[in-house]
């Protein structure tokens, strides 16, 4: 973040629109003219249509100005957009970051499954992004899945370990945790 930390507002923005040339310039711009500044965000084109999330600061000066304009946008018909009030999440700083890779044949209830376990553990995820593919040799569709997750450290990493080899095997997957 920028100097002004302390007097900045968080903004999340969710967007979503038929994908097309211009959507992400069209949001930049309009944060830029506002003073914003784009942090973070997550974006991708899926099955045609343009998504993702979007962490914005701005001076609370400027706020509901920006705000206005991103509504103003939305109402040309170029996305669907939500803003929401948010404030940079805490963690403490005794708390650990796992990286988990999921492989697999494709069926349904995997991510229900790993992540019904993370919760069970009292672990937040950070990122998850998930695709699925034709599998080349062996014909059907593979799930692949990349997680990232904050480890508060009171978590016994042995219990979470079985406990994700034990759907691994349920859902017949290869986990790596690392």
């Amino acid at each position: 973040m920028n100097g002004y930390a302390g007097r900045m507002t968080t903004l999340i923005l969710t967007v979503a629109g038929a994908d097309r040339p211009g959507l992400v310039a069209a949001v930049a711009d309009v944060v830029d003219a506002h003073g914003g500044n784009w942090e973070n965000s997550s974006l991708a084109e899926l099955a045609g249509t343009f998504a993702g999330v979007i962490e914005v600061s701005v001076t609370p000066e400027h706020s509901e100005g920006l705000q206005a304009a991103l509504r103003e946008l939305q109402g040309q018909g170029l996305l669907t957009l939500a803003v929401l009030t948010g404030a940079p999440a805490e963690s403490d700083a005794d708390d650990r970051v796992l990286e988990i890779q999921v492989l697999g044949n494709d069926r349904p209830g995997i991510v229900r499954e790993v992540s019904g376990v993370l919760s069970a553990h009292d672990l937040s995820i950070e990122e998850l992004a998930t695709e699925t593919r034709d599998a080349a040799m062996a014909g059907g569709r593979l799930f692949e899945a990349s997680v990232v997750a904050r480890i508060p450290s009171s978590v016994d990493l042995d219990a979470l370990r079985r406990d994700l080899e034990r759907i691994a095997t349920e859902v017949q997957v290869d986990i790596t945790v690392a």
